[in-house]
Formats: structure tokens, C-alpha cells, sequence
């Protein structure tokens, strides 16, 4: 198992008439990240929040905002999001006319870059541009709606993508975060960590839970403890 594991929940799952308190709840509980996702009903089949909700949750959190962009095209969205308070942003290369182009694009504008990957997108898509890649975002779920199940094809994928991050940092390249996203619950956290992931996005199973006090920190001790024990 990966020692480091990073929990970043998505607010695609939270009561967004209380996203203030819900933000910092999620960071009370020990979240890492807040995970921000950008849909366009156009790249994908929903149409969800902008930079101007990134602008108005960043003063609520000091952790970092993780911004998936799902959306078509990608490039004039970036410095807006960079603007807004994002700290990390990736996107599909099928979305963007010049994958290094957009990923130094990201990086200019002072956030960390990545690209994130369908569950039918190779992972041949990394293999050009691992000198700006800070991390890969696998999608264990298509993308557009939230509370969909894990897809467990995801786990072989994720051990290859490891095994291409452990090679190039080895040959000297820079670290690379391996994230998944889409169905992660405490009863499968753990072959997802096994398999190589070190930061793992969850919606429902965070904000699912019964109340915003104990039981946001409840779920991430409980995601926590089943990873460890893998």
C-alpha cells in the first residue's frame, strides 16, 4: 500500500444550499483536498458549478480546491479557475486541442496539472507529457453524475499507472499523485490504495453520512482505517 493517501471529497455530493459550512466541515473532519468538479453538459451529460463557486468557497477552507474540468474546451476556463483559488486542475485530453500546451497552461498559471482519464481512455495519454504531469486522475465511474458504482476494470488500470509513475520517478522524473474518482467507499478503499492509488476522491460516501459534525469525521477515520488495513 501507498503510505500516503490523500482524501479529497467532492462537493458534487453536498448540499450546496450550505456550501460554506459544508466546505468547512469537510475540512474539520481531516479532508486534504476539496475536490471541485466542472461539468459542461457538453463533454459530459450534466451541467454543474463554475469559477465563481470556487471563488466563493475558497475563503471557507485552507486546504487545497482540486478542480476537474470536464468540460470541452478547456483553455479559457483555466486562468479563470486559477484566478478563483484553484490550487490543482485537471482535465481530458480528448477536451483539449494540445494536451502539453494545456497542461503548461495550468502550470503558468500556478497550479498544479493533470490529466484525467475515462475508464475507456488508454493510459497511453500520460506517456508524452510525464515531464508536466503532477497528477493523474483516474476515472473509476464515466463521468456526469454522482453515486455511480466503482467500475473494478479500474484496479488493473491503476496498477499499470503506478507502475509508469514508479518509473519515471525512479529515472529522476518529478513526483506524480495517482487519484481516483467515482465509487470509492470504505468497502473497497482498500484494493484501490493496494493497487496504487495515493489520493482518492468521495462524494457520496463522505457526504452521506448522517450529520456534518461527527459523522464527516467518522467516514474519512473509517476510509482511513480500511485503507490502512488492506
Amino acid at each position: 500500500m501507498n503510505p500516503i493517501l490523500r482524501i479529497a471529497p467532492s462537493i458534487l455530493s453536498a448540499d450546496f444550499a450550505r456550501l460554506g459550512e459544508e466546505v468547512r466541515a469537510i475540512e474539520a473532519a481531516g479532508a486534504d483536498l476539496v475536490h471541485f468538479d466542472v461539468m459542461d453538459n457538453h463533454y459530459v451529460p450534466n451541467l454543474t458549478i463554475g469559477p465563481l463557486v470556487c471563488e466563493a468557497i475558497r475563503p471557507h477552507v485552507k486546504i487545497a480546491i482540486d478542480v476537474h474540468l470536464m468540460v470541452e474546451p478547456v483553455d479559457a476556463l483555466i486562468p479563470l479557475f486559477a484566478k478563483a483559488g484553484a490550487n490543482l486542475i485537471t482535465f481530458h485530453p480528448e477536451a483539449s486541442r494540445h494536451v502539453d500546451r494545456t497542461l503548461q497552461l495550468i502550470r503558468d498559471h500556478g497550479c498544479k496539472a493533470g490529466l484525467a482519464l475515462n475508464p475507456a481512455t488508454p493510459l497511453s495519454w500520460m506517456d508524452h507529457v510525464m515531464d508536466r504531469l503532477d497528477i493523474v486522475l483516474l476515472m473509476s465511474v464515466n463521468p456526469g453524475f454522482g453515486g455511480q458504482k466503482f467500475i473494478p476494470a479500474t484496479l488493473a488500470k491503476l496498477r499499470e499507472a503506478r507502475r509508469r509513475i514508479d518509473a519515471h520517478t525512479a529515472a529522476g522524473g518529478q513526483p506524480i499523485w495517482l487519484e481516483v474518482d467515482g465509487g470509492v467507499k470504505t468497502d473497497n478503499i482498500g484494493e484501490i490504495v493496494a493497487a496504487g492509488a495515493d489520493t482518492c476522491v468521495a462524494g457520496s460516501a463522505v457526504f452521506g453520512a448522517p450529520d456534518a459534525g461527527g459523522g464527516y469525521r467518522d467516514v474519512m477515520a473509517e476510509l482511513r482505517r480500511a485503507a490502512r488495513a488492506a
